[in-house]
């Protein structure tokens, strides 16, 4: 585990970008909130809140961090929905594992709530889109 003890607490951002590819009927469904499991957005932005304030405990050294505040956005395309999740602490370290994090598990609940129309989802695209905070200062992906 890299020590940050001698790092300065900053505001730290970070946003991360996927999309679950889905056949047009099932995008609709979710969209007509008409999926049996329920309200799939929803639980998908709950599951993405809680997975990024448990980063550390899925993934091996990573720092444990007070989550200041988290955003878990969607956008709903024909053939897919794409997930965004920003997430912003004042830490030592940068929270790019805990937006990538929220980011996969709310795809993974959207799979999870729609797989029994839909098995031949694919969740792709998982990036980090953007940082900002600490020494290294402001990252933005190039489109």
């Amino acid at each position: 585990m890299v020590d940050v003890t001698p790092k300065e607490p900053t505001h730290r951002r970070a946003i991360a970008r996927c999309k679950v590819f889905m056949k047009p009927e099932t995008t609709a469904a979710i969209a007509n909130r008409e999926v049996k499991k329920g309200d799939v957005l929803a639980v998908a932005r709950v599951a993405g809140i809680q997975a990024s304030k448990r980063t550390a405990e899925m993934i091996p050294l990573c720092h444990p961090l007070l989550v200041g505040a988290v955003y878990i956005n969607f956008e709903i395309g024909d053939d897919h929905i794409a997930v965004e999740a920003q997430v912003d602490t004042i830490d030592r370290t940068g929270v790019e594992m805990e937006a990538l994090h929220a980011c996969s598990v709310a795809a993974l609940t959207i799979y999870d709530m729609c797989k029994s129309a839909d098995r031949a989802m694919v969740i792709g695209e998982l990036t980090l889109w953007e940082k900002s905070g600490g020494r290294q200062g402001t990252y933005r992906r190039e489109v």
